[in-house]
């Protein structure tokens, strides 16, 4: 089996993670009340399954991260070079790094290194110590404001079924999960870019939040409705972990440049 072989496989790996993630997401709220964010998830699966589970979360997450970040560099997905095309190499990217940091999240799980706090805050808190932190932030905020009106477009479009293989992109369980689930993830993008924005233009990071304080912030039914949302984002990343058509990240082509210039 070569390089890009198994490099898909556990591509694969990786889309059946963060479904998990947030299937269990959406399953805190509705059973329990309980608002997490994909890490918060994660730590939870990491107390309940142990360092085994953890590391099988580790490869999946790591390996989805290289995949997203070699299409942001290499355009494997052919998105092209028009303006649309790199909007979404630049969202590649920052998926990618948000994955990038969660394995390394899971890693520190595995040394028995509990993590606390909202990532999302612990970045503001971080950027407002720079110079124009606060324009920083409110740019983030902006990223994310955008981010959750592509997701909410990419729900109305259902533009996730061309990455399906044609027969299952037919399939109404296929396109409702997908919609419900990118319609929900949208909504969360939009209430943390919110709150991303009112902690850049207040200069506190207290005010930012990520998905547990999205779900938190929102009133009962909407907590519900939003939580069963990610529960299908969930269900839909499982899909795509078997279904998904995968382009091949050219690891052969790097291995010879970086043995090359050795």
């Amino acid at each position: 089996m070569d390089i890009n072989a198994r490099l898909q496989k556990l591509t694969r790996l990786g889309l059946a993670v963060r479904g998990l993630l947030y299937i269990v997401v959406g399953l805190l709220v509705v059973t329990t009340g309980r608002a997490e964010d994909p890490s918060g998830a994660l730590q939870y699966l990491g107390e309940g399954g142990g360092k085994l589970l953890l590391i099988v979360l580790t490869a999946g997450l790591l390996a989805y991260s290289i995949w997203r970040l070699s299409d942001a560099a290499f355009d494997i997905e052919r998105h092209g070079s028009d303006r649309k095309g790199v909007m979404q190499r630049v969202g590649a990217a920052a998926s990618g790094v948000v994955h990038l940091l969660l394995s390394w999240q899971a890693i520190r799980l595995i040394q028995g290194v509990v993590s606390a706090g909202d990532g999302t805050r612990d970045g503001a808190r971080t950027a407002l110590q720079l110079p124009a932190g606060g324009a920083l932030v409110i740019a983030g905020g902006a990223v994310l404001l955008a981010a959750g009106f592509v997701q909410l477009v990419n729900a109305l479009r259902a533009r996730f079924l061309r990455h399906l293989e044609p027969r299952i992109a037919r399939q109404p369980w296929a396109l409702w999960s997908g919609r419900a689930g990118y319609a929900a993830r949208g909504c969360v993008f939009l209430i943390s870019g919110f709150f991303l924005v009112l902690a850049g233009l207040d200069e506190r990071a207290s005010e930012a939040g990520g998905t547990a304080q999205a779900l938190t912030w929102l009133d009962s039914p909407f907590d519900i409705v939003v939580a069963f949302g990610l529960l299908a984002f969930g269900a839909f990343g499982l899909i795509e972990a078997r279904y998904r058509i995968l382009s091949e990240v050219p690891a052969d082509q790097l291995l010879h440049r970086a043995t090359s210039r050795l």
